[in-house]
């Protein structure tokens, strides 16, 4: 049997030389990279949009785009001398609520299903906590609105328990609104989180807890010390996602279940740039908005990345 050659001592190959060697994985490769260039990279020079006075004229999108009047930041200017403190106030209130909910329900789903002995319970509730997700926006909305009416059984639950004499109206009250957004945030992602930390959860040796076991640890004992140390990593990185996402508050939701009484506390930044950007016509103006809530997601996704090489030792950075 010859002895294998030493990667040092192995020639070295140019770039042309590999790429011809692997060139039927490159063929391969290359319908999904003209997908992705013209779907995901291509778009993106509508951000020039952004800093020009763009109107449509009938003679091409790019043609607009080139003779259009470059007006640098003064969208970006207009946007913070106007609406910019409402706007975040709304988003920024609607996205931690979620947060709020979204994030630990999960975790305590998972470690709850966890415990449970019975499997058929176990599938009764995962099915039932992930179906929500399968539900469209269009049906979930009706459901809260039809639940939190004046005559739903919300209200009629709050009047039979002596909780309210009168009928409350939650969609006429703009901070109500801001709850109902993230409770249905929750609702309608809880169980197919769920199943992340579960994956996780199944990945935990065995041995550990029969160890514990034997040591005579108790049931919660077990879940603080061996299942919430394991779960570590994949709470940093769904956390570093969901911190990176907190201007992402929706956008069929709010514009499903809001109305004009309640605008000055529904009106987020999605919204915000599609009501002016499509439905008013200042597509630069729009796109100022979307770009400025992208450069936001994208400092803030950095951030909680780099506190979290800083603060954990376990490198669960993204990146």
């Amino acid at each position: 049997m010859k002895n294998a050659v030493p990667a040092a001592a192995r020639p070295h190959k140019s770039v042309r030389e590999r790429f011809w060697e692997q060139r039927y994985l490159f063929l391969l490769l290359l319908p999904s990279l003209i997908w992705v260039i013209l779907i995901c990279y291509a778009p993106m020079t509508g951000l020039y949009m952004a800093f020009i006075n763009y109107t449509p004229k009938g003679n091409g999108y790019f043609a607009d785009l080139a003779s259009s009047q470059f007006v640098g930041l003064d969208w970006f200017r207009y946007f913070f001398s106007t609406d910019f403190l409402i706007i975040m106030r709304n988003t920024l209130a609607t996205s931690l609520l979620t947060l709020l909910f979204s994030f630990p329900l999960p975790i305590i789903l998972a470690i709850c299903l966890n415990e449970v002995k019975s499997e058929g319970v176990k599938k009764f509730v995962q099915t039932a906590s992930y179906l929500p997700y399968f539900i469209s926006w269009v049906i979930a909305a009706n459901i809260f609105i039809t639940f939190l009416s004046a005559d739903g059984v919300i209200n009629n639950l709050l009047m039979a328990i002596g909780f309210t004499d009168e009928q409350i109206l939650f969609f006429q009250k703009g901070p109500y609104f801001w709850w109902i957004i993230a409770i249905a945030n929750a609702w309608k992602v809880l169980g197919y989180n769920a199943i992340i930390y579960l994956a996780a959860v199944s990945g935990i040796s065995q041995d550990m807890y029969e160890a514990a076991d034997v040591d005579g640890a108790t049931r919660v004992q077990k879940i603080w010390y061996i299942t919430l140390p394991a779960l570590k990593p994949t709470i940093m990185v769904l956390l570093i996602l969901a911190v990176g996402g907190v201007l992402n508050t929706g956008f069929e939701q709010q514009l499903l279940m809001a109305n004009d009484s309640i605008l000055n506390y529904s009106d987020v930044l999605d919204t915000y740039a599609y009501r002016y950007g499509l439905k008013n016509g200042m597509y630069s103006y729009g796109t100022a908005v979307g770009l400025f809530k992208s450069v936001v997601s994208f400092i803030l996704v950095m951030g909680a990345n780099s506190l979290s090489k800083k603060f954990d030792d376990n490198n669960t950075a993204l990146f």
